[in-house]
């Protein structure tokens, strides 16, 4: 079914659609969706195949979908709504994945895999930064079992201790504002150190930022928030 808030959307705001068989988790993670000022949800679907046909029809920008759907899964399904509208970024949310789905999910096109238990802080922030042909693996996953594929770490640079601070206050969710008081630095040049950590990481987003330094052991393991 189509949100009402879907006739209510501007430019600015990135489209998502929900793919769940489980009612309650999709209808209160639309209206977590619809309380963010950036965001609208589009349209629910509870199956593989309805969330083709509806995003053939609502044309979202973000999907986020359950791995394990009555009719198939989430990486089937990303495929064909993916092979329709190359540019859209599908999210897909699983418990504990095996190596071999991992793998897969590495070449299939998504832009995250992350655990469906995971806090809504993480996956919001997935739908906001999540863009095509990179794809955010939540260190939780790859923690989980053995032999898991590793994420891909294209940066080769050296952090620098204050480098180190600023990625160990994103990583317990701190923004910009926060990290800059913390240091008691100005926030022009904590959003410095912070391109800096991407650029050095070979990250294009904070969030993947954070799960790249967790798999290199940048970070100390910490439980997820």
């Amino acid at each position: 079914m189509k949100s009402e808030a879907a006739s209510e959307d501007s430019p600015a705001q990135a489209r998502v659609v929900v793919v769940d068989d489980h009612t309650t988790f999709a209808e209160l993670l639309a209206q977590a969706l619809n309380r963010e000022t950036d965001l609208v949800h589009v349209g629910n679907a509870g199956s593989a195949g309805a969330a083709i046909e509806l995003c053939r029809e609502a044309r979202p920008d973000v999907v986020v979908m359950d791995y394990h759907l009555p009719d198939g899964n989430g990486l089937d399904a990303a495929g064909a709504i993916l092979q329709d509208a190359p540019q859209t970024r599908i999210i897909v949310l699983t418990g504990n994945p095996t190596p071999e789905i991992l793998g897969r999910a590495a070449g299939s096109g998504i832009c995250g895999f992350l655990p469906k238990d995971g806090s809504l802080r993480t996956l919001l922030d997935a739908v906001r930064f999540a863009r095509p042909g990179s794809m955010v693996v939540h260190p939780s996953l790859l923690a989980a079992q053995q032999g898991a594929p590793p994420v891909p770490q294209p940066g080769n640079g050296v952090l620098t201790a204050r480098e180190r601070q600023v990625l160990a206050l994103m990583a317990a969710g701190h923004d910009v504002r926060a990290n800059a008081r913390l240091l008691g630095i100005s926030e022009n040049t904590c959003r410095g150190y912070v391109k800096a950590i991407l650029g050095k990481l070979g990250a294009h987003t904070q969030l993947e930022a954070v799960a790249i330094a967790r798999t290199r052991r940048l970070l100390p393991e910490q439980p997820d928030a």
